[in-house]
């Protein structure tokens, strides 16, 4: 199902890569002041909590964005996960769904961070995230194990897609994870975690959003 779900989304960028140049709105880039100042956006991720509990990481994530210029963008990001195996195996690992590979109990990520994005010409743009997070490590019965904290950043290349005059716009991308602090792992789980890198490359995405007029 997941590999699926990625293969959708590659090809949803694809194809809205072709009709971009008629969607997009120019006046998003130009010197002048922007229409819209704010935003709310989200992944398309948080749409598919559903599916096999196992695998179901419910995942959750809101974007409030505001345009400091035609060029930049800062927004706070607030997001949780609930992690089945680790954040670092590869993308074709992950849509092998090894149970070896799976964590002896769940881990939930949760937190509070800033993103910035910046357009480099028409809808290009590139964007990081840096989202500090505190970790819930509960076993196969749910019973908890102890708590942690990582500091979770991720780095974007993206095209904005303007809709209906730039009030709704989807962002294709694809992006890198790094997360350079990782705290109080159990051994259980640091044991499935050294397997593995502490980064994530090349993962698309899509993000769908709103921008309001200020």
């Amino acid at each position: 199902m997941k590999k699926l779900l990625s293969i959708l989304v590659l090809c949803v960028m694809v194809i809205a890569s072709a009709f971009s140049q008629t969607q997009i709105n120019e006046s998003s880039v130009k010197d002048s002041a922007p229409m819209c100042k704010y935003s709310v956006s989200t992944p398309y991720l948080s749409f598919l909590n559903f599916g096999e509990e196992k695998t179901n990481t419910h995942h959750y994530e809101l974007h409030v964005g505001y345009r400091l210029t035609p060029r930049d963008k800062i927004g706070i990001k607030v997001a949780t996960w609930k992690m089945f195996a680790p954040m670092g195996m590869p993308i074709p690992e992950q849509l092998t769904f090894d149970e070896s590979n799976f964590y002896p109990g769940r881990l939930r990520e949760s937190g509070i961070g800033v993103t910035y994005q910046r357009t480099l010409w028409k809808g290009l743009f590139v964007s990081t995230e840096i989202l500090p997070q505190l970790k819930t490590y509960l076993d196969e019965d749910n019973a908890k194990l102890g708590n942690g904290f990582k500091l979770y950043t991720s780095y974007h290349l993206g095209y904005h897609i303007s809709l209906f005059q730039d009030r709704v716009y989807l962002d294709p991308q694809i992006h890198c994870q790094y997360w350079p602090i990782d705290t109080n792992v159990p051994q259980s789980f640091k044991e499935v975690d050294e397997q593995w890198n502490n980064y994530l490359l090349f993962e698309p995405n899509m993000y769908l959003g709103v921008n309001f007029k200020y």
